[in-house]
């Protein structure tokens, strides 16, 4: 749909304009629930520093970027060439970078909060020989699907109730899967 040059929605126009529109909105509207669970819950409670922005996407060939980054129709494009899963040095390479660069930047008692999949490691594998012990991700994550995960996200940011979080290194990643969230009033 955002590819779509005869697309006539907002956020598709945009892509195709000089401006472009930011990584955060576009990844939200590809994936409604699990993306913008993140970045809500990361905007809620995220902290950065002189140094180093509060929130970073990972993508597929770019390595880390704030959510602010202006994509086009091109960049979604190139995005789709790379394979994240498949161990793509087009994906790996900027995103051990990035990773490097944050962590020379970060105090040595800072964590790296993954918001992202736990279970394979397409991303944990890359970020735990940058990050080792530092990177945690909220342990209610475990057993969890993109679904549920986004669904908790979403609901502990609008709660303001901070997920507690265990390193990634030597945890149990894969788990039972815990029982469904009770059903959520929506906002209006």
């Amino acid at each position: 749909m955002l590819l779509n040059p005869r697309a006539e929605f907002s956020l598709a126009v945009r892509l195709q304009e000089p401006d472009g529109a930011e990584i955060g909105e576009v990844f939200s509207f590809l994936s409604k629930l699990y993306f913008r669970g993140k970045l809500t819950y990361a905007r809620e409670f995220a902290s950065g520093t002189a140094h180093v922005p509060p929130i970073l996407i990972i993508t597929a060939d770019r390595g880390l970027v704030t959510p602010e980054t202006r994509l086009h129709t091109t960049d979604l494009e190139r995005f789709c060439q790379v394979d994240i899963s498949a161990a793509d040095e087009r994906y790996l390479a900027p995103l051990r970078r990035d990773a490097s660069d944050v962590a020379t930047r970060l105090a040595s008692d800072s964590s790296v909060v993954l918001l992202g999949s736990i279970a394979t490691g397409k991303y944990i594998d890359a970020l735990l020989d940058v990050f080792a012990e530092r990177l945690v991700f909220p342990s209610e994550f475990v057993g969890r699907g993109d679904m549920s995960r986004g669904g908790l996200l979403l609901r502990s940011a609008r709660e303001g109730r901070e997920l507690g979080y265990i390193p990634v290194a030597g945890a149990v990643r894969r788990g039972k899967r815990p029982p469904k969230l009770d059903p959520a009033g929506r906002r209006r």
